[in-house]
């Protein structure tokens, strides 16, 4: 991808242990040609930061805390985003945070025509989710050790009966007068519904896989005239297919 992204990281709200992750994500999304993190780097509680920040190119600045029960933090961070947002500089931002005081930020800069991606915790108020276009759980970037994959396995969400009516839905709104929809517009418009919509919450990697695994939907793949890669076309069974089946 030829996006550039600005990536702001609330420092005093990410642990340090997921920046290798983090930053192999947020690759896919585009180029990071800005990379800062905010915090007060007086404090012990950034230390961990510190190793890290030129392994990976990322900026520090340094936030004093002038008030006590203010975070200073939130404040430098979304006053360079503007100013970062009017330079014209990239295409879209990255902001690091669980932290709902950037709800107002996401919206503004999606207004503005920006592209906006949230990473945070799943502790993270709806209020930020649903203001970015997408939303990724950072608990899922972090990838298991061998040890750990070996006495635990990893903990994944269930997938409900509402997430289902989701992904039904969305088909139905962009099926053919046969029921077909295309696999990557489903995909998309699911993103646009609910901007924390994650395959790998539920322990798949891709869509099509969790799609599969759920059994109420056909899936077909056609050939693509215009290069080696199959479409993946998917619909809803109907109930005439489901009871010859089982006949």
């Amino acid at each position: 991808m030829n996006n550039n992204l600005a990536v702001l990281i609330d420092g005093d709200n990410i642990s340090s242990s997921y920046v290798e992750e983090m930053m192999e994500e947020i690759a896919k999304y585009g180029n990071p040609t800005i990379k800062r993190i905010y915090g007060d780097w007086t404090k012990p509680g950034l230390t961990k930061w510190k190793n890290l920040l030129l392994e990976n190119a990322i900026i520090p600045i340094q936030q004093y805390g002038y008030t006590r029960g203010k975070n200073a933090t939130d404040s430098a961070m979304i006053i360079d985003a503007m100013d970062i947002l009017y330079s014209g500089k990239v295409d879209g931002f990255c902001l690091v945070s669980s932290d709902s005081d950037f709800t107002r930020l996401a919206t503004r800069l999606r207004e503005a025509g920006m592209t906006v991606i949230g990473i945070g915790e799943k502790k993270t108020p709806n209020p930020f989710i649903v203001a970015c276009d997408r939303f990724i759980y950072i608990e899922i970037l972090k990838k298991q050790t061998e040890e750990k994959v070996e006495s635990k396995a990893p903990t994944v969400d269930k997938i409900t009966k509402k997430e289902i009516g989701l992904i039904s839905s969305t088909i139905n709104d962009l099926s053919d007068d046969d029921g077909w929809a295309f696999l990557g517009d489903v995909g998309s418009l699911i993103q646009k519904k609910r901007p924390n919509f994650d395959s790998r919450n539920y322990g798949f990697e891709k869509l099509t896989p969790l799609i599969k695994s759920i059994g109420k939907y056909d899936i077909e793949r056609r050939e693509n005239q215009k290069n080696k890669h199959q479409l993946i076309f998917v619909r809803i069974k109907t109930k005439t297919a489901a009871r010859t089946k089982k006949n």
